[in-house]
């Protein structure tokens, strides 16, 4: 499964015409299992102010399939990769992102995202990058 982050979702329901945009597009339509994480659902949800909107992205998002926190099991993890990037002097903006890492890492999960944060974690933990 491909997970999709919240910045690659975002261009995508707005269709911002950006690679990213344009690659999730095209693995919707013929690629492998595209998903989200539970976080990643609350985190373009909390976004829309228009009532309206809100209910169709809900409804799309919920067309995919969501991984899900497992627990206390996933923040002790997710706690694990914000110390170790710490200990390399490497600091993780979100505690959201390495939430989501951790869950993507738990499940053998690929992430497509526009966000560096991925990018420090997977240098130092097993977390996978899709790459188009």
């Amino acid at each position: 499964m491909i997970v999709v982050d919240t910045t690659v979702w975002i261009d995508f329901l707005e269709a911002r015409n950006t690679r990213y945009d344009r690659t999730l597009q095209a693995l919707i339509e013929e690629g492998p299992s595209v998903g989200l994480t539970d976080l990643i659902y609350g985190e373009i949800l909390q976004g829309i102010r228009d009532d309206e909107k809100f209910s169709q992205i809900r409804d799309i998002l919920q067309a995919f399939p969501i991984l899900r926190v497992r627990g206390l099991r996933t923040f002790e993890h997710a706690a694990s990769i914000y110390r170790a990037c710490r200990k390399r002097g490497l600091t993780i903006r979100s505690t959201i992102d390495c939430l989501i890492a951790a869950t993507c890492i738990e499940s053998g999960a690929e992430i497509y995202h526009n966000d560096r944060d991925f990018e420090t974690i997977a240098k130092l933990h097993g977390l996978k990058i899709y790459r188009p």
